[in-house]
């Protein structure tokens, strides 16, 4: 009986492995694959690096730093939180300035508020 199970647990996977396999072929995967490694066998003069062929082939970034992109997201974050801060800041003290304005009766520069001179508030 012990025998029965495992073969019920290998023909569950068999199952699974047969619709993956599908699941490629019909997503043009498999041919694909075949395409790029029959080029690369076909190579005359084999390149250094089989990786960077396949990825090229496939249309796939080649070359790219992905630790210095990080890096440099990182910064960039960085730097836009403190934009953002320094805008916080900068509109507070613009709120401020243009409370005490308008409880003077003028805005920055002097004019009266509302625009016409002599007009209340």
């Amino acid at each position: 009986m012990a025998g029965t199970d495992g073969q019920g647990q290998a023909g569950a996977g068999d199952h699974k492995k047969e619709d993956f396999r599908k699941y490629l072929e019909k997503n043009g995967i498999i041919d694909a694959l075949t395409k790029v490694l029959v080029g690369l066998y076909e190579e005359p003069e084999k390149p250094e690096s089989a990786m960077e062929y396949v990825k090229q082939f496939l249309g796939g970034p080649s070359d790219v730093d992905v630790e210095a992109l990080r890096s440099e997201n990182e910064e960039l974050q960085r730097r836009i939180e403190e934009l953002l801060q320094r805008l916080d800041e900068m509109s507070g003290i613009a709120g401020q300035s243009a409370t005490q304005d308008t409880q003077s009766g003028t805005l920055t520069g002097g004019s009266p508020v509302g625009g016409a001179e002599g007009v209340p508030i």
